[in-house]
């Protein structure tokens, strides 16, 4: 079976009680949790590929986006 590699972003914000909350724009509803980075990392991959499968079996259709926004800090100083 041939397979397709697609991408999508993933918008991890911290928690308060540690580690990072996870979620994916494309898909609302589909979101994880990792105690660090490394692990919200590969709790986000299995299930967006989870949430994919779940979509093709429903013969729904799946967002494909060509460009992504740059999501980027900018520091600034201000006086106070």
């Amino acid at each position: 079976m041939k397979q397709k590699v697609l991408s999508y972003y993933a918008v991890f914000e911290p928690a308060e009680e540690g580690g990072y909350n996870v979620s994916f724009p494309d898909f609302p509803g589909c979101v994880t949790f990792g105690r660090t980075f490394e692990e919200a990392k590969i709790k986000a991959k299995e299930i967006l590929e989870l949430w994919l499968e779940e979509l093709l079996e429903e013969k729904a259709s799946i967002p494909f986006y060509v460009s992504r926004p740059i999501i980027d800090e900018i520091e600034v100083a201000v006086s106070r």
